[in-house]
């Protein structure tokens, strides 16, 4: 006879946009119990049918091997915690284990603890937390690595890649999540459900391998998909025992084999996840709640031990003064310390203090600052155009304008959001603003001429940095071509991704794939166009866009091995991950926080404003004394290519390290300018 008991109900509270009923059904089967989590009426995660825990006792073809499974046969009710409690019998002994279940915030908390109690060392085991929800396809989400597929991507050969297909593993290393969750969505008749399983990230006890984390990630299944945690193993794009450890395709994955425990008799091993089961309003939205749940379950926002706004400005002022180079009427800050280059937008941002130095003027002590910003600003606007719009690049020595790729789009777009900028405010304190103006007015007219012609078809969401610029240049050079050239490009990028049938990608230049720099486009192109218009449905779209940004951004505090970063005591939260195809973090977080601050202000939600701030605060940690920060702390066992640091045949050596070397300019100018735009809103920056 089966007993069938609801436990307890968890109602949201952690985000009014996300209320939420989830119910913890447990359950009597013959002489064991079993485990379901229900959204409403609908079942969304339940224990595996062969047995709610699952032990590998051996290890075969570089995979564990040898399952085994069992389920709990007694139950006990301590206060708010749920406790049940069984053995898993082996052949050289058995495991204890318990499960402790507790409501937390939008959430069923659960302990899982495994107690070895064989006479010897039980080798070759593998440990999982696993749990299967009806339904099948591609749209998982884990945050900095899969993004519904990744369908972009996979066009390059250079990203892990999800189908759905029956048998798919994909399986990645704890430290790589910037949140750490799994999350997936899937209609059933005319609903649209979601689930998440979250971790607290560990390394493993007793593991294998040095610095061996538990692995998070999800496998399709025949009757669905299984979203789980395995005690090490990892797998990628049809491969076992793999982890993507380069950039590129040739080497982009490296062997991860081995990764089994070998437990002690008396050995206690506990890991602690969540689970969550919601309903989804829209296709497309299902990684939303989980993204603000993470943000609740870590509470990342302690700035304290961090470099203040005034110690991070003051660094990075004196060093974007030893990047400054002048020669009679040409001005400039050069990207590289050592070659001759001004380079608009991306990672040049040459014209970006045009705008920072006038609003920090008074918090920087620089008597010069306003004499580079009329000069700079003055000779960059003489940029040259061409079929494409005006050259990003300019050779100082050989006094010429050049592409070095055909076209930079995304940078046009920067830069011309920067002179916006520099007119706004240079307009309000009595600038002469003309020679900047003259140049926004004709970069607009291209650029909106070319998005309202009717074969205007971006390739990706690099394009979207087009929308704020023409919204700005709406304003102050009264031209309505310019707001329907806006409205028309975040409605196309509105079609295309707010469904997920096409994340955000293609914002960053030198990665084909999904990526905050894409989502960071959207983000700022559709809250232009909500303060603009004052349309509701912009920034309905602009929170969209947000949340996939924050799936990029650091929640937590990888521990990191001995090794540079270690050396700084150095935290990873707020920072962010690059894309699915570079998987380090950097400080680009930097330039992205205001419009998260800003969409904070408007949404009155504390939290993104406090995420915000922290991502500025944080990513002030390893600036050295020349006031220069590198671009890449490897985070995880990722390095950019096979010659930035690293022995890489031995993965513990990437983990840990810090390439230093690769300071191109957008590492200054965009602290500079997300602080200008932080005290615009009325964020002190003098403390």
């Amino acid at each position: 006879m089966i007993k069938r008991l609801i436990i307890f109900l968890i109602v949201s509270n952690c985000c009014s946009t996300f209320a939420n009923e989830i119910k913890l059904n447990i359950f009597r089967d013959a002489d064991c119990y079993q485990v379901e989590f229900f959204s409403g009426t609908l079942k969304a995660l339940s224990s595996p049918i062969e047995g709610h825990w699952s032990i590998a006792t051996e290890w075969k073809n570089n995979w564990p091997a040898n399952w085994i499974h069992s389920n709990p046969i007694e139950k006990e009710n301590i206060g708010r915690n749920v406790i049940l409690k069984g053995k898993l019998e082996t052949p050289q002994g058995f495991f204890r284990i318990t499960d402790s279940f507790v409501a937390q915030n939008n959430c069923i908390k659960c302990v899982r603890r495994f107690e070895w109690n064989g006479t010897d060392t039980l080798k070759f085991c593998t440990l999982s937390i696993r749990f299967q929800r009806p339904g099948k396809g591609r749209n998982l989400l884990m945050p900095g690595i899969l993004y519904y597929g990744n369908p972009s991507g996979a066009k390059s050969g250079n990203v892990p890649i999800y189908t759905g297909e029956v048998g798919e593993e994909a399986l990645f290393e704890e430290h790589r999540f910037p949140m750490p969750y799994v999350s997936i969505e899937w209609q059933k008749n005319k609903s649209i459900n979601g689930a998440a399983l979250h971790s607290l990230p560990t390394p493993v006890p007793y593991s294998n391998l040095a610095d061996q984390w538990w692995s998070l990630g999800a496998l399709a299944r025949e009757n669905g998909t299984e979203l789980l945690l395995l005690s090490g193993p990892c797998a990628m794009n049809g491969k076992r025992s793999v982890i993507k450890a380069f950039q590129s395709d040739q080497n982009m994955l490296a062997p991860y084999d081995n990764t089994y425990l070998n437990i002690p008799p008396g050995a206690i091993i506990e890991k602690t996840f969540y689970l969550e089961a919601y309903p989804v309003e829209k296709v497309g939205t299902g990684f939303q709640q989980p993204t603000h749940t993470s943000l609740q379950l870590f509470s990342p926002y302690s700035v304290e031990e961090f470099p203040t706004f005034q110690d991070i400005l003051q660094s990075k002022y004196d060093y974007a003064k030893t990047r400054w180079y002048e020669n009679k009427e040409i001005a400039g800050f050069k990207k590289y310390f050592n070659r001759d280059y001004f380079v608009f937008g991306w990672c040049g941002q040459t014209a970006s203090p045009g705008y920072a130095l006038q609003v920090l003027k008074d918090d920087l002590n620089g008597g010069q600052a306003l004499e580079m910003v009329n000069k700079s600003l003055d000779f960059l606007s003489t940029a040259k155009f061409y079929d494409k719009g005006f050259y990003t690049w300019y050779n100082f020595k050989k006094q010429e304008w050049i592409e070095r790729r055909n076209p930079e789009l995304l940078s046009q777009g920067q830069a011309m959001l920067n002179f916006a900028y520099a007119i706004q405010v240079g307009q309000k304190t009595g600038k002469d603003v003309s020679n900047w103006k003259t140049f926004l007015h004709k970069a607009c007219n291209f650029h909106a001429d070319r998005i309202l012609n009717k074969e205007w078809n971006p390739k990706s969401t690099n394009e979207g940095f087009f929308i704020a610029p023409l919204c700005k240049g709406r304003k102050f050079l009264n031209s309505q071509k310019y707001k329907d050239a806006a409205i028309k490009a975040g409605e196309v990028y509105a079609s295309r991704h707010l469904s997920m049938s096409e994340p955000y990608w293609g914002g960053t230049l030198d990665a084909r794939c999904e990526d905050k720099e894409g989502a960071f486009a959207a983000l700022q192109g559709f809250l232009a166009l909500f303060e603009m218009t004052g349309e509701k449905k912009y920034l309905e779209w602009a929170q969209h866009a947000c949340d996939i940004v924050l799936t990029y951004v650091v929640v937590w505090d990888i521990d990191m091995p001995p090794g540079r970063l270690r050396d700084h005591n150095f935290k990873t939260r707020g920072w962010t991950a690059v894309s699915v195809q570079n998987m380090h973090i950097d400080v680009y977080g930097v330039l992205i926080a205001p419009e998260i601050y800003r969409l904070g202000k408007l949404l009155n939600n504390d939290n993104l404003k406090k995420v915000a701030i922290l991502m500025f605060r944080s990513c002030g940690q390893l600036i050295d004394v020349y006031g220069s920060q590198g671009e890449q702390p490897q985070h995880t066992n990722y390095t950019q290519r096979p010659s930035q640091r690293g022995n890489t045949s031995v993965l513990p050596s990437i983990r840990g390290d810090y390439v230093e070397d690769w300071t191109v300019f957008w590492i200054t100018a965009h602290f500079l300018n997300a602080a200008a735009q932080f005290k615009e809103m009325g964020v002190d920056v003098s403390l």
